[in-house]
């Protein structure tokens, strides 16, 4: 319902500005910037909404010179340049707003702020009400009955009285007060030393600017000389603050009525600068279904359709498929229905457990399962998904064992750029097809209401199904040609993310048995000690307070106990996150029994709480997701138990590890790559000092601190060899002399000084590290030993801090990914190895460096021996590799 007699009008240079500078910077998965483009249209979306003017104006400054450069060529002469990341933004939204359909007005020669009160005039005429959204104050001159004033950032509106109320003065006096407080942004002199408060005296005083001239003369002391001097100039100021409002325009205000947006160009923007609702929104929109390519989608009921289908994928040479369940916990999942694709827009949907009420007949489960085993099972027939792992895990549940896996769409989205945002189905989708899927809670609801898939209807079930096989199959399409156009990118793909699909599917299912008993008891100790510990942080602040409610410790550091503010929330309040409190904790107590309290507390509840609740009932083991597409440089992560935080170092870490055993008769060995990053460093910097320390076997750290601390080596104390640990482990991951200095409780110059000599003593790592960053500021990614790409989106960032990180991460990310990489492929020839010999021994888990067996006893030593020439073998680095095998009853005792 359009507000008629309503124009809307926005500053749209001045929210420009003020949204670069006041929100987190934003990119797309190029690098491109686009923060501030996002805000503005957000900004404008909102406004829009909440107001639905008839008329709306969005108004920009032309490019060049105006009459008041012409008037007074130092206006504006103070402004810094517009920031190149603020540059490149401009048009993209210029585009967007075009695109919209949103009236969008640029005059030369004048400011955005003359269009506007000359606009705003014309609706005076009009019998219209004019809202100006703008944070400029020059602004309130144009207020009166009929225009009114909004800070869309602020959320703040100013009428006649909200003018009044702000600067003391009337909007009628507004130019005035302008005159002679001058404004530094835009070089307009006004008199020395008169602020805002001097300028409402003399207003309230005189009334006008010219009756404060005149009466120059009766002004006393040091202020009056200034507003003496300043006669000359104050007419220019004037003319300089006084907003034009006749400005001639080529149009008028009945042109100003918003057109349809351009829905195809709106898709294109959004897309390329990735914003995704938006896209989603414009995708979702009716018009858009219409246009859409049509599909053909069957559902298979009858024998005859399925045998007929059957034959059509016998003779395929790729297929794409896709398993409907119900549940995620891919231990307990069970088949409810199967979908295929083999064309582009055609696809088909298998019911075979959907149990509603007055479910259609549906084939029997396991007679299609037994009719596809071949296929399924036939590792000439290549299969094409979306996270392969999952349905291999659904397969295996029924029986059958899913070969010729080729493509996963997931896969090939994070080969291609680990570090853009999501690599699900829907996600990717948008990006690369431009379409909106079906999500899963369209059909099957949300929250508490939702159904499992069983008891979603047929129909509705058939077309979410057949669709996720023939979005597959074109993303399948989309990625592959840009994967296959790198030759690095493609190795990864096909020689180490494919082949360990089936591995971690593998370990995932054999699980890890747990002792329950054991980690109870262990939640019983850590209960003491919270309580121990909160009685001891209460008497330390003098009262009992909440140690979970951030608020609460934010009033008790920073208000109670005056603890220097280190860092504050984007609200502007002091922030107790963990980075501070890991600095505070140097200097005070309090801090340092908060962070313990909060470490015990999670691992309570992550950990002794959790893991005897996800013992699986018919396995009775413990079964974690290994992650493939999660982060950025090519490391799996883990959920549901996250195997990889579990603290190694500390007493209750050990306790956790102790209570992942072995079950009778066998034993749990450890193998973990020693020191896997720092040979990686050697290896890839070339440094010939650091590279005969791994040659000759020294231990690295002892061989470190005596270069560092220039003692011979059979004299390097554990303390320095404690240092010199934290400086090889500290320069790979970019730390600075300062995080140094706080690690080894040095000086910063000391810690200067170690770093210096590290250099001098390794002068290869210094060249490496000096062209890695030279190398990621010019093509914005850098890349592992095997060709793993890590973009850096920050690495060019106006932000110095951003741009920093980024640079850390070029350093870090070859040798992190290129050690995931290893892994991986150590992983794949394992398990290979594993399926060919009679031995009895299953890999249960991989965490960081290490992966974990359980072996029957008479087998370990073939196992160790074994895996320890498979894992050294994995890689061929110009140092040698060495692997530490532990063997024990629990993990605890193996590592």
């Amino acid at each position: 319902n359009k507000n008629d007699d309503l124009l809307v009008l926005v500053d749209g240079s001045s929210y420009f500005y003020r949204a670069f500078h006041a929100l987190p910077p934003l990119s797309n998965s190029k690098g491109q910037p686009t923060g501030a483009a996002y805000g503005v249209m957000n900004m404008i979306r909102k406004l829009v909404k909440d107001t639905q003017p008839k008329y709306l104006g969005i108004i920009f400054d032309a490019k060049g010179k105006t009459f008041r450069n012409e008037m007074y060529p130092e206006y504006k002469a103070t402004r810094e340049k517009m920031p190149d990341d603020l540059t490149v933004q401009f048009q993209p939204l210029l585009d967007v707003i075009e695109a919209t359909g949103w009236p969008m007005i640029m005059v030369e020669g004048v400011e955005a702020d003359d269009v506007i009160g000359t606009l705003a005039q014309l609706a005076k005429k009009e019998g219209l009400k004019t809202l100006v959204s703008t944070g400029d104050k020059d602004m309130a001159q144009l207020v009166d009955e009929q225009v009114t004033l909004i800070n869309t950032m602020s959320n703040t509106l100013m009428d006649r009285d909200g003018v009044i109320k702000k600067f003391g003065v009337t909007p009628e006096q507004i130019i005035d007060y302008l005159s002679l407080t001058g404004d530094k942004s835009d070089n307009i002199p006004g008199v020395p030393k008169v602020g805002p408060k001097t300028a409402v005296k003399w207003l309230d005083q005189y009334n006008t600017l010219e009756n404060v001239m005149e009466n120059a003369d009766e002004f006393k002391g040091k202020v009056g000389e200034y507003l003496r001097e300043s006669l000359t100039h104050l007419p220019l100021s004037k003319a300089l603050v006084t907003i034009k409002q006749d400005v001639s325009l080529a149009f008028s205000i009945p042109d100003l009525e918003a057109k349809q947006p351009d829905r195809q160009r709106l898709i294109e923007l959004y897309r390329e600068l990735e914003f995704r609702g938006w896209l989603n929104e414009a995708l979702g929109s009716q018009e858009q279904k219409e246009t859409a390519e049509p599909t053909n989608y069957e559902t298979i009921l009858t024998e005859e359709e399925f045998d007929a289908y059957l034959n059509k994928l016998k003779q395929s040479k790729e297929i794409v498929l896709d398993t409907e369940t119900t549940s995620l916990n891919y231990m307990n999942a069970e088949m409810v229905g199967l979908s295929f694709s083999l064309e582009p827009g055609e696809a088909v949907y298998i019911p075979v457990a959907h149990d509603y009420l007055d479910a259609p007949i549906q084939l029997n489960r396991e007679w299609v399962l037994a009719q596809l085993k071949p296929i399924l099972e036939d590792p000439d027939i290549k299969k094409i998904g979306q996270n392969l792992k999952y349905d291999m895990s659904i397969f295996a549940n029924h029986g059958i064992q899913l070969k010729g896996m080729a493509f996963d769409t997931m896969l090939e989205s994070y080969v291609l750029n680990s570090s853009a945002s999501r690599h699900d189905m829907d996600s990717l989708s948008l990006k690369y097809l431009g379409k909106k899927t079906i999500s899963f809670e369209e059909v099957a609801g949300k929250g508490a209401k939702q159904k499992t898939f069983n008891e979603v209807a047929v129909e509705a079930a058939s077309e979410y199904a057949a669709e996720d096989a023939d979005i597959t199959l074109q993303l399948h399409q989309a990625l592959w040609p840009k994967l296959n156009k790198e030759v690095g990118l493609t190795k990864v793909f096909t020689d180490i993310e494919m082949p360990l699909i089936p591995v971690l599917s593998h370990i995932e299912r054999q699980g890890v048995l747990i002792d329950a008993e054991l980690l109870l008891k262990q939640s019983g100790r850590l209960s003491k000690r919270l309580n121990e510990l909160e009685k001891e942080t209460h008497t330390l602040a003098g009262e009992t307070f909440n140690l979970a409610s951030p608020k609460q410790l934010q009033t008790i550091l920073f208000e109670k106990m005056n603890l220097p503010i280190l860092k504050k929330t984007p609200k502007g309040q002091p922030s107790t996150a963990e980075s501070v409190l890991h600095e505070l904790a140097y200097d005070y107590e309090l801090p340092k029994l908060v962070l313990e309290h909060r470490s015990l507390s999670k691992l309570k509840s992550t950990y002794t709480d959790a893991l005897p609740n996800q013992i699986n009932p018919k396995t009775g083991r413990v079964h974690t997701s290994y992650n493939q597409a999660v982060a950025a440089t090519g490391r799996l992560s883990s959920t549901e138990p996250n195997l990889q935080n579990i603290p190694v170092r500390t007493e209750e870490g050990r306790k956790i590890r102790q209570a992942f055993i072995a079950p009778d008769g066998f034993e749990i060995v450890s193998s973990d790559y020693s020191q896997i990053e720092l040979r990686i460093m050697a290896h890839l910097s070339k440094d010939i000092g650091l590279q005969k320390a791994f040659a000759n076997g020294l231990d690295i750290h002892s061989a470190t601190a005596a270069e560092v601390f220039e003692v011979p080596l059979e004299d390097v104390t554990t303390e320095q060899r404690r240092k010199s640990k934290a400086i090889n482990f500290g320069l790979i991951y970019g730390m600075s002399a300062f995080g140094l200095a706080r690690q080894i409780e040095s000086t910063r110059e000391d810690a200067q000084k170690y770093i210096d000599c590290y250099f001098e003593r390794y002068p290869g790592v210094k060249d490496y590290m000096e062209n890695i960053r030279q190398l990621a500021h010019e093509q914005g990614y850098v890349e592992t030993l095997y060709g793993r790409r890590l973009y850096l989106p920050e690495i060019n960032a106006r932000n110095m801090q951003r741009q920093r990180a980024a640079e850390r991460t070029a350093i870090n990310a070859p040798m992190q990914g290129t050690a995931a990489d290893i892994i991986k492929l150590a992983m794949i020839a394992v398990d290979k190895w594993l399926r060919e010999t009679d031995i009895d021994a299953k890999m249960i888990m991989q965490v960081h460096d290490e992966l974990v067996f359980e072996v029957r006893k008479d087998h370990t030593q073939v196992l160790k021996n074994k895996i320890e020439t498979l894992m050294t073998e994995a890689v061929m680095l110009d140092v040698p590799i060495e692997v530490d095998i532990g063997v024990g009853a629990n993990w605890d005792e193996a590592h």
